[in-house]
């Protein structure tokens, strides 16, 4: 552990009739960063260090995930109750706003709780997370994305934690950690921490959960209902910084595809030769354009 991370706080919050356990570093302005699957607020250590420095960072494990509580009703992981647990949080912390940084399913509750809770922002990063009507879009129309969407259907089946627990995790970490293993990026120590995570008694279950209580479109009859609606209804009225690795091979680029439209203050950085895991194969390109955006 380097000294940076001495510097971490592990805390818990009782909010929204959930215990959400939360990493802090620092202090000043509230940044929040939320985390998708198969993660946890480990994910973003590298951005707690970096904005620790000048910010109040922080970094919660989702309902569902790692040491937070674990709700075994699938129906207590709709959006509704998710983004909840955000506005909860911030309320915790005494703050009336924040910046909200979000990767994969954290970008899927960040999406929508700037759509909801705009007072609740200064500014929005969404990294390689599909707006939900354009994800809606692509869904439907885009043979390519439905195939990389594929593993949504697995993951919705009742043997979804046999495939994913068997030979010690294997499948998670060949999708997360074999690259970075291979390439430097992640260390043994990392893998560890994701062992231990994906371990704790429910959180494969609770993670997974999010995919079966979501309405994804034509996986399920649902969602397309967006399409026809008024685009009023899914505007982000918040500034917008999107990061997108291109390489991302369950998230394509066709996803950012008309996304001004309902994000009128958008920038976008794509990052050619980034994947879906990014944050963790270029964290200082990543921490750069998420701090002069949050600067300017």
């Amino acid at each position: 552990m380097s000294k940076s991370e001495d510097k971490f706080e592990h805390k818990f919050a009782d909010v929204n009739n959930v215990r959400l356990h939360y990493v802090a570093a620092g202090r000043g302005k509230l940044i929040i960063f939320l985390h998708g699957f198969p993660e946890f607020w480990y994910a973003w250590k590298q951005q707690l260090i970096e904005f620790g420095r000048d910010y109040l960072a922080v970094a919660p494990d989702m309902r569902g995930y790692n040491l937070s509580s674990k709700p075994a009703e699938v129906e207590q992981y709709r959006m509704k109750y998710l983004i909840e647990d955000i506005r909860a949080l911030i309320e915790h912390l005494d703050y009336k706003k924040c910046f909200l940084v979000a990767h994969d399913w954290g970008a899927g509750v960040a999406w929508p709780f700037a759509i909801r809770y705009p007072d609740y922002l200064d500014k929005l990063i969404i990294i390689n997370g599909p707006h939900p009507v354009t994800f809606t879009r692509e869904l439907r129309d885009n043979p390519q994305q439905q195939k990389a969407s594929r593993y949504i259907l697995v993951h919705r089946t009742p043997e979804a934690e046999q495939i994913l627990s068997r030979d010690n995790y294997g499948e998670l970490a060949k999708s997360l950690l074999q690259d970075g293993l291979k390439q430097g990026y992640f260390t043994e120590e990392d893998s560890k921490a994701y062992l231990a995570a994906w371990s704790q008694p429910g959180a494969l279950t609770g993670g997974l959960n999010y995919y079966r209580a979501a309405r994804l479109g034509p996986f399920t009859g649902e969602g397309d209902h967006m399409l026809s609606m008024d685009s009023s209804l899914f505007t982000v009225k918040v500034p917008t910084l999107v990061i997108w690795g291109e390489k991302d091979k369950w998230l394509l680029p066709g996803n950012l595809n008309g996304l001004e439209k309902y994000v009128p203050n958008l920038t976008i950085k794509r990052v050619p030769d980034g994947s879906h895991w990014v944050v963790h194969e270029k964290p200082e390109l990543v921490n750069s354009y998420i701090r002069q955006f949050i600067e300017s």
